[in-house]
């Protein structure tokens, strides 16, 4: 009989840390598309035509670009469990507050109110995926994070395309109103707190459950954590890839918040006689969805094609490029089918689908880019990138709003109708704008992090 003992094997707690970031991208979607859903509704609470709901996105997204890097930087600094509880309370409590639209104040009040808040909205989820970005980077080795990016926006996406169909159900066939609706995504974000901080350690040297081989497995070709004491702005923001990183961003941004906020309300307006037939909501809803919920599949394939890629080749430059400038490509030819396509619904969906999954092949590589770029400021860097996309989006929702706006004529009903060449005009731009970001790709090389010198002084802190 054999003395000898087997290897102990190693933990699995960072696939759990990996669920609850997945369930956290699941919520800050659902929390934001949402808006695609709620506002017709919330609009109408204040006697406000629902074309001009674009200044309020407008407005959010605003505020979610520009505290992207503080955010990142707090959570470099101080770690991402508490910066992620933080940003989740904060949002929350704005979701809670928008459902108190139109109560006692004056309707033109409440107009400039819900700028206010949704400014204030989108100042508090800001942050939120850079800092899952980098607890990621915390726990997982690099030869996994494809795979661990792609879960977490297929969880995103999977939520955000599922919304409109959620929002269907609770205002349609549980009997709750918008505004109670709104009061239950934010009471589920604050129940995903409670967990999390029961939970969740900066590290894996934290967490009780972590064993030893785990933690060698976790810290495979891993650099040397430092502190973060003096935060070397300069060489980051100095940096080739990084800057070429947030322009190939931007591309992605202003291209795809259409199907987050306007596809929903477009496919209801424009064949509202096919909404009206049996089953015809439930089928809208789905398609309204659709973009996301296909798109998911294109970060799981997208993260899983990187990772593939490295493994094969070990050449981590060509392992994101190639996926992106792929994913890019295709997503803009895609966006001339649905411009081919407008007025026939199936045609018009399916094309708006498959924008939406190859746009995704493309987040996969992009994170896992500023992870290699940033290394231990990967949260600065992934801020960066975040923040210089969504001001990208905060372009494209207003350059959009615009354009459909402009193109919006009352019907012989009293309803609101937008001319098919709005969306000719648009998706005519997403595509050319898809081929620049196609050239930007060509320009960034994972392979190259940033350099910093180190300091003597510099010393392993409890958040690298």
């Amino acid at each position: 009989m054999s003395t000898s003992s087997a290897a102990p094997r190693a933990s699995r707690v960072r696939y759990l840390v990996l669920l609850m970031l997945c369930l956290l991208a699941m919520i800050t979607y659902m929390d934001r598309a949402m808006l695609g859903n709620a506002k017709g509704d919330i609009m109408g609470s204040i006697g406000k035509s629902e074309q001009d709901f674009f200044l309020i996105l407008v407005a959010f997204q605003l505020a979610y670009a520009l505290f992207e890097i503080p955010t990142g930087w707090m959570g470099d600094t101080y770690g991402p469990r508490k910066t992620l509880i933080r940003i989740v309370l904060w949002w929350s409590f704005f979701v809670a507050l928008t459902a108190f639209t139109g109560w006692k104040f004056s309707y033109e009040t409440w107009f400039y109110l819900l700028i206010g808040i949704q400014f204030l909205f989108g100042m508090g989820e800001a942050g939120a995926f850079p800092n899952m970005s980098r607890a990621l980077y915390n726990w997982f080795p690099a030869k996994e994070r494809g795979f661990a990016q792609g879960a977490m926006w297929l969880s995103a996406r999977f939520m955000g395309g599922l919304t409109p169909l959620v929002w269907l159900v609770f205002t349609k066939y549980l009997g709750l109103d918008w505004r109670e609706t709104l009061w239950s995504f934010a009471a589920v974000a604050v129940m995903w707190c409670i967990i999390f901080y029961l939970f969740f350690t900066n590290t894996p040297k934290e967490h009780p459950k972590v064993n030893e081989e785990e933690a060698k497995i976790i810290d495979e070709n891993r650099q040397p954590p430092s502190g973060h004491a003096g935060v070397p702005w300069k060489a980051i923001f100095g940096n080739k890839n990084v800057i070429f990183l947030c322009l190939m961003y931007m591309v992605t941004n202003f291209n795809w918040y259409f199907l987050m906020y306007f596809v929903p309300r477009t496919l209801k307006t424009e064949f509202a006689s096919f909404g009206a037939k049996k089953g015809g909501d439930l089928l809208l809803a789905v398609f309204g969805g659709a973009p996301l919920l296909v798109g998911m599949f294109g970060c799981l394939l997208g993260g899983y094609l990187t990772d593939l890629y490295f493994r094969r080749t070990n050449n981590r430059k060509m392992a994101r490029r190639v996926i992106g400038m792929a994913g890019y490509g295709l997503a803009g030819c895609c966006y001339i089918l649905a411009a081919l396509s407008v007025g026939n619904l199936y045609a018009f969906a399916i094309s708006l689908m498959f924008v939406g999954f190859f746009n995704d092949l493309i987040l996969s590589p992009a994170w896992a880019t500023a992870q290699d770029i940033g290394q231990r400021y990967s949260a600065i860097v992934s801020g960066a990138m975040n923040m210089i996309g969504n001001l990208g989006a905060t372009l494209g929702i207003f350059i959009s709003g615009r354009i459909l706006k402009a193109h919006t004529v009352t019907n012989d009903a009293g309803n609101d109708e937008v001319g098919s060449q709005a969306y000719i005009i648009l998706f005519t731009i997403y595509a050319i704008i898809y081929g620049l970001g196609v050239f930007l790709w060509t320009q960034i090389d994972a392979s190259k992090p940033i350099t910093v010198p180190e300091k003597p002084h510099d010393h392993e802190t409890a958040t690298s």
